[in-house]
C-alpha cells in the first residue's frame, strides 16, 4: 500500500496538486486495502510524506483498523463522507497559500462536489483530477495478476461443470442460475456480472438477458460469464453449438469471429494503441461484409472492476504495456439469426499476451 501511495503522490505532483481526494470503492480499495463500501481518503502529495487521512463511518471503524495500514490517519466521520464528514477531518495545511486539492470529477457527482465545497469552505482550492488512480490501476502487480488468473480458472471450471449437465432442453435462465450457483460453490465471493446466456436469434443481442426459453438443438448459444475473487474479476465468452452442428451460415459466422479473435490476440503486445488492436479484428470482420454487425469495442481492461481502462476500441488511445489485463472479444450479431462472440482475458507480457482462460475456442457441440 505504501508503494501505491508513493506512485499516486508522484502522479499528483505532476498535476501540481498538494492533496488528492480519493473516492469510489475500487480506488479506495486499491490505494488503502479497505474493502468496505463507505470511505474516502485524502492523500498527502509531498514527496517525503506518503499517506494522509482515511475517513469512514461507524459501521467500518473496526474493519478499517484491521485493513488500512498505519501510514493513514484513520478517522471516524459522524456526517456524510463527501460533505460535512470530510470537512470534520480535512487535513491541516501548513504550506504556503491554499492547498490545491485534486478530486475525481469523473466519479464525484455535482451534488457531492457542492457538499465538499460547503464543508471545506475557503481552506482549499478544488481542482478536477479524474483518472489519476485509474491510470495506475491499469498496470497490475504480480499479486493482482495472480488473483485475476485464479478467478478466470475458477470461472472456467464452473462453466465446464455446468456444461456437463447439458444445454438442450434447459432454459437460458436455468443455465444462468446454475452457473451463478456453481461459481459461488467453487469458492468465488461473487459473480463478476450477471451471466449472459443467449441462444439462437437471441444471441444477436450482445448483452442479452437470459429468458425462460428452452434451448433447442442446432442453435448457437453464447455464454458470457465471470467470477470475482478477493475483489478481482474475470471475464470470458464462449459460443457453443447446442446438440448438433449449426447451419452453414451460422458456422461461417463462427469461423469468421474466431479468425478475427485469433488475429487480434496475436497482435497484443506492448506498444500498439488500443484502437490499433481493435482494427486488427475489425478489418477482418469488415472485409467479410459484417462490419455493421460488430458494433462494440474489441475489449477493455479488467481488475477490481469488470470494465476499466485501457479501452481496446476505436476510441482506445492508450498504448498497451506489460501487466495490463485486457479482454479480446470480437463479435458478429445478425438480427433474426444468431450472435457469436469469443472472448479471452489476457495479460500483456514483454513480448505478447498470456491468455488466462483455459477453455478451447474451437466450436464445441454440447448436448
Amino acid at each position: 500500500m505504501s508503494e501505491r501511495a508513493e506512485r499516486l503522490a508522484a502522479a499528483a505532483r505532476e498535476r501540481d496538486l498538494d492533496l488528492l481526494l480519493v473516492s469510489g470503492e475500487p480506488n479506495v480499495r486499491w490505494l488503502t486495502g479497505f474493502t468496505g463500501s463507505s470511505a474516502v481518503a485524502v492523500l498527502r502529495v509531498a514527496a517525503d510524506a506518503p499517506g494522509g487521512v482515511f475517513v469512514t463511518d461507524f459501521r467500518y471503524v473496526t474493519q478499517a483498523s484491521e485493513q488500512v495500514p498505519p501510514l493513514w490517519d484513520r478517522r471516524q466521520a459522524t456526517q456524510e463522507l463527501l460533505g460535512a464528514g470530510l470537512g470534520e477531518h480535512f487535513p491541516v495545511w501548513d504550506g504556503p497559500g491554499l492547498p490545491r486539492v485534486g478530486f475525481d470529477d469523473a466519479r464525484v457527482t455535482v451534488a457531492e462536489l457542492e457538499r465538499v465545497r460547503d464543508a471545506i469552505g475557503d481552506r482549499a482550492e478544488l481542482v478536477p483530477a479524474a483518472g489519476l488512480v485509474e491510470r495506475l490501476r491499469e498496470l497490475k502487480d504480480s499479486g493482482e495478476v495472480s488473483r485475476i488468473r485464479e478467478a478466470a480458472h475458477l470461472a472456467d471450471h464452473a462453466l465446464t461443470e455446468v456444461l456437463g449437465r447439458g444445454l438442450v432442453g434447459r432454459t437460458e435462465a436455468q443455465i444462468g442460475l446454475d452457473l451463478e450457483v456453481t461459481i459461488r460453490r467453487h469458492g468465488a465471493e461473487a459473480i463478476s456480472f450477471p451471466p449472459i446466456i443467449a441462444s439462437g436469434a437471441h444471441g444477436a443481442l450482445p448483452h442479452a438477458v437470459p429468458r425462460a426459453t428452452v434451448i433447442e438443438p442446432g442453435v448457437l448459444v453464447t455464454i458470457d460469464w465471470g467470477a470475482q475473487l478477493d475483489g478481482y474479476c474475470s471475464d470470458c465468452t464462449r459460443t457453443f453449438a447446442a446438440g448438433a452442428e449449426p447451419g452453414p451460415e451460422e458456422r461461417a459466422i463462427y469461423d469468421l469471429v474466431l479468425e478475427a479473435q485469433q488475429a487480434a490476440l496475436a497482435a497484443v503486445r506492448p506498444g500498439p494503441l488500443g484502437r490499433e488492436i481493435d482494427a486488427v479484428a475489425r478489418d477482418i470482420i469488415t472485409a467479410a461484409g459484417h462490419g455493421e454487425h460488430f458494433g462494440h469495442g474489441l475489449g477493455h481492461g479488467v481488475g477490481l472492476e469488470i470494465h476499466e481502462g485501457p479501452r481496446i476500441s476505436r476510441l482506445g488511445e492508450t498504448a498497451l504495456a506489460p501487466q495490463m489485463t485486457v479482454t479480446v472479444e470480437p463479435g458478429v450479431y445478425i438480427p433474426g439469426l444468431c450472435g457469436v462472440r469469443i472472448e479471452d482475458l489476457v495479460v500483456v507480457t514483454e513480448t505478447g499476451a498470456d491468455v488466462l482462460n483455459t477453455l478451447p475456442t474451437a466450436l464445441q457441440v454440447v448436448d
